[in-house]
């Protein structure tokens, strides 16, 4: 039997309750008429210099990659009990969070 507020229900509803939001915020929204100043980019109040490269996305995903390990991590751990398997899986994610920090 489905309860009322199990997880897929819930989706549905709030997939519906955020379609409907959206057709009612772009009804009501302000139209706004077309320049090139909207069109441009903004680099805070002055023009952006054509000589400088984006970094890349390399320290952005092993960030990310940290973070998700370290989380992930910290759930399993937080699951599980207080055993020597999960000793031996806390030092092992200790050292690739190192390995992954010192690069």
């Amino acid at each position: 039997m489905v309860q009322p507020f199990s997880p897929p229900i819930a989706f549905v509803v709030y997939l519906v309750l955020a379609a409907v939001l959206l057709m009612v915020a772009g009804a009501v929204a302000a139209r706004g008429a077309a320049s090139d100043l909207k069109n441009s980019m903004y680099g805070s109040g002055e023009a952006a210099r054509a000589g400088q490269a984006a970094p890349g996305y390399r320290p952005f995903f092993l960030t990310a990659f940290f973070f998700a390990m370290l989380h992930l991590g910290a759930l399993i751990v937080g699951s599980g009990g207080l055993t020597i398997v999960t000793g031996v899986y806390i030092a092992g994610l200790i050292l690739s969070l190192v390995a992954l920090a010192l690069g």
